[in-house]
């Protein structure tokens, strides 16, 4: 049987990043694979390595650095966390989204998350950016959601509402932002899987078939836990390969890392459009 972690556990990582930090942060954002060159425009940050936070599961996965950026951007005081942890990894749910209930602890309202994630819609290319609309959560109809086990009262209720995920007016600003910097941005729904293989042509079928966009490994439990605790959440994905609809293409993590080269520039204006206009 799973051991969920207790609001304890939370606040023992919660006092450890308040232990190496003068910042009050309001906004945190999750970076994802081949992303974490956006944490590159915080302000003097105080850099907390999570390998010495207590609770806190290390990333295993290449692009993805491990470490807290707190300070200042776009006016804002943020924490960044520089690369996640995934369920694939063999982290229990709870561990992977204790970064988030770690940022509500600390007083953060609005959580930015980015992924990479691969095209669904054959109209979709490699660099393009995709403002996440809704998400499918397949891997939580399955019975791996992460409110899963005794709720945290002091985070949210027993059965949460999900209608409004992301939220409308963080989206209307990504779309004010990119037009006033003449960036493409699509929208679609992105559906999270487990992971770690990347999809069959036949997955990638059904997953269009039920309304997907595009794909990825993550954010789905992350934003799960933000909205259980009346977060705010901005979901913006990368596509970092085209949809493998017919089996003609292989796909690579190599790949994956490559693509962040050309959106993380991207990435990098649009959240800068954004916190501005908080």
């Amino acid at each position: 049987m799973e051991s969920y972690l207790t609001l304890q556990d939370i606040d023992q990582a919660v006092e450890a990043v308040r232990s190496h930090t003068a910042y009050t942060p309001r906004v945190g954002m999750i970076l994802g694979s081949g992303l974490g060159a956006v944490a590159e425009l915080v302000e003097k940050p105080d850099i907390i390595p999570t390998s010495i936070l207590p609770n806190w599961p290390r990333s295993t996965v290449p692009g993805h650095k491990g470490h807290l950026m707190i300070g200042r951007l776009g006016n804002h005081q943020v924490l960044v966390l520089q690369g996640r942890t995934h369920f694939y990894e063999g982290y229990s749910m709870g561990q992977v989204t204790l970064p988030v209930r770690v940022m509500k602890r600390l007083g953060i309202d609005v959580l930015i998350v980015t992924n990479a994630a691969g095209a669904i819609d054959p109209s979709y290319s490699p660099g393009d950016l995709m403002a996440i609309t809704d998400h499918i959560a397949l891997f939580g109809m399955t019975g791996f959601n992460p409110l899963i086990g005794p709720n945290l009262d002091e985070f949210g209720p027993r059965f949460p509402d999900m209608s409004q995920a992301y939220d409308r007016k963080l989206l209307a600003l990504a779309r004010s932002a990119a037009a006033e910097k003449n960036l493409t941005l699509r929208e679609g729904i992105y559906i999270g899987l487990s992971g770690p293989s990347f999809e069959t042509p036949a997955d990638l079928r059904f997953l269009r078939a039920i309304g997907a966009n595009a794909v990825g490994m993550s954010t789905v439990p992350e934003v799960i836990v933000a909205r259980h605790a009346g977060m705010r959440v901005l979901g913006i994905s990368g596509i970092s390969n085209k949809a493998n609809l017919d089996g003609n293409t292989a796909t690579t993590h190599e790949e994956v890392l490559e693509a962040g080269n050309v959106i993380a520039p991207k990435m990098k204006e649009l959240i800068l459009g954004v916190l501005k206009k908080l």
